[in-house]
């Protein structure tokens, strides 16, 4: 048996950038990434709706406290 079960041919880990990514590469990586980012978020806040709510209700509560 491996130390290791990860490393290998099915392996899910993706391999570091190379060093000689272009910086186009690199732009098109981040804004794929900052995407599924996005959406993750906006997924959660459609599973959790409750505590969304709760959330927006706390803060308006707290605004609410410190307004003269």
């Amino acid at each position: 048996m491996k130390s290791n079960p990860a490393t290998g041919a099915g392996s899910t880990h993706e391999s570091p950038p190379a060093a000689h990514e272009t910086e186009a590469q690199r732009r098109k990586r981040r804004a794929l990434f900052l995407r599924e980012l996005a959406e993750a978020r906006e997924l959660r806040a459609r599973v959790q709706p409750r505590r969304t709510k709760e959330r927006r209700m706390r803060e308006a509560l707290r605004m609410r406290t410190f307004r003269i």
